[in-house]
């Protein structure tokens, strides 16, 4: 976790096995093969979970390549004298996202100030959709959503649900399931009206480095997607990539790409990035 920033400032358990630095191509290759040889893709401290002796462990069963496995927290325990109440999160939609903030709230008793947050998210959710049901059938792009480009690999789980609440067509979509590899061809024969991209465990400066590939795809100046302009991609890190409350921010910073008149930014939020800006 690194936001908000204050929790900059609390111990880290995890870190990744992968080598910062490499090229986008170079990460799937050993995160491929480690998963081959059924090695871990992060190191968790364990001696210094011990020391800090939690009563609750917050941990994920979605993607054992985004974060410490399963797997791992149970070995974990097993070496550890303590017994915390581990939570095992999974969400795949927005629904079951505000269902996990829940179930955090209930293990560390705030439960209502968990229902005031889901509350207000599910308003501005509510208030997207009541705007995009009125647009027109024949207005509403057909979008692909990538967050990997080398290999290329639609985003799955919650991203074709929010494609559509923002008034999109997803045309490479995985509703509430993994992300999927998708050939360069494949990806072109989609022929999106607007391309996005949000790389999972990328900022915006670090996906930017990745478009040149796409742009050197056989039939990239033919797409639909390039020859009106409408090529985006976002901070994914901060925002599309995580099981979090920010994944209302990224359907509103979505829905502002695709609708622009029809959704206002909010104040608090920063536009994508398009191509070329």
């Amino acid at each position: 976790c690194d936001y908000p920033a204050d929790v900059l400032n609390l111990p880290h358990l995890t870190r990744s096995a992968i080598p910062y630095g490499l090229e986008s191509g170079e990460i799937d290759a050993m995160v491929r093969d480690q998963l081959t040889n059924e090695n871990s893709l992060y190191h968790l401290n364990i001696e210094l979970l011990q020391d800090l002796q939690p009563d609750v462990i917050v941990t994920q069963t979605l993607c054992n390549v985004c974060a410490v496995a399963e797997s791992e927290v149970t070995t974990a325990l097993s070496k550890i004298p303590i017994t915390p109440q581990v939570i095992y999160l999974e969400p795949t939609s927005l629904n079951q996202v505000f269902d996990s903030i829940r179930e955090v709230a209930v293990a560390v008793d705030c439960k209502d100030e968990a229902d005031q947050v889901v509350a207000d998210l599910k308003l501005r959710v509510a208030a997207i959709a009541k705007k995009s049901q009125k647009l027109a059938p024949e207005s509403l792009p057909r979008v692909a959503f990538l967050e990997w480009t080398d290999p290329i690999f639609n985003a799955g789980h919650w991203i074709s649900e929010l494609v559509q609440l923002a008034g999109g067509v997803d045309c490479l979509g995985n509703p509430d399931r993994p992300s999927t590899s998708v050939s360069d061809e494949e990806f072109i024969a989609s022929q999106p009206d607007v391309l996005f991209i949000a790389q999972c465990g990328f900022d915006a400066q670090r996906t930017h480095q990745d478009l040149a590939r796409l742009q050197a795809l056989d039939g990239w100046d033919a797409l639909p997607c390039v020859k009106n302009g409408q090529l985006y991609y976002a901070d994914g890190n901060a925002y599309f990539s995580r099981p979090g409350p920010r994944l209302v921010d990224s359907l509103e910073i979505l829905a502002h790409s695709l609708h622009p008149k029809q959704f206002p930014l909010p104040e608090h939020l920063s536009p994508a990035h398009r191509f070329g800006d």
